[in-house]
């Protein structure tokens, strides 16, 4: 989307190269809007006291968990958007659910991958989904059978996840943010 135009001629949204989530088991959820976005991590400090000192030492103790919020936008401009809308929600939702897996019914949910640009980072990251919350609207069009707006959203939560192999400290932050 080199050109910067949101829509096509007819009204068309143009999907947002590289701005996506990726729930395994079904297809990639491509953005039609620019997700709002918050990305937040802390580190936590230990007060260390010494004594004959005014004030105690802080000592690192660890990093928290990364955390980005996600508010994804969905819109229905064509018929078949409806259904595609429907699908997605319904992904982003199963993926706080546990899976089933050669008759074990707690297998933990799945990890998805994200990408928005290079606004989180250089490549996807490997996420969980901690939470989604989905509003449905009353005051714009919606469908007479799903019942379903023609604009909604749906907020998410998500921690990053990585291999024990592969964590990130400042220098790998600061080269590609992830």
């Amino acid at each position: 989307m080199a050109n910067g135009k949101a829509t096509l001629a007819g009204g068309t949204l143009i999907e947002i190269e590289n701005c996506y989530i990726d729930v395994p088991n079904f297809q990639k959820i491509k953005m039609k809007a620019l997700p709002e976005l918050s990305d937040s991590k802390s580190a936590s400090y230990n007060d260390e006291s010494i004594m004959g000192r005014a004030f105690p030492l802080k000592t690192y103790s660890h990093s928290e968990n990364r955390a980005i919020s996600m508010t994804v936008h969905f819109y229905t401009i064509q018929e078949k958007d409806k259904d595609e809308n429907l699908r997605a929600m319904r992904a982003l939702e199963s993926a706080v659910y546990p899976r089933e897996q050669n008759g074990m019914p707690f297998v933990p949910p799945v990890v998805c991958k994200i990408k928005c640009g290079k606004l989180l980072a250089d490549e996807d990251l490997c996420v969980v989904l901690k939470s989604y919350s989905v509003k449905f609207p009353t005051d714009v069009v919606w469908d007479t059978t799903t019942y379903l707006p023609y604009k909604f959203d749906v907020e998410t939560t998500w921690e990053v996840v990585y291999k024990s192999t592969d964590l990130p400290g400042q220098k790998k932050i600061l080269q590609s943010g992830g």
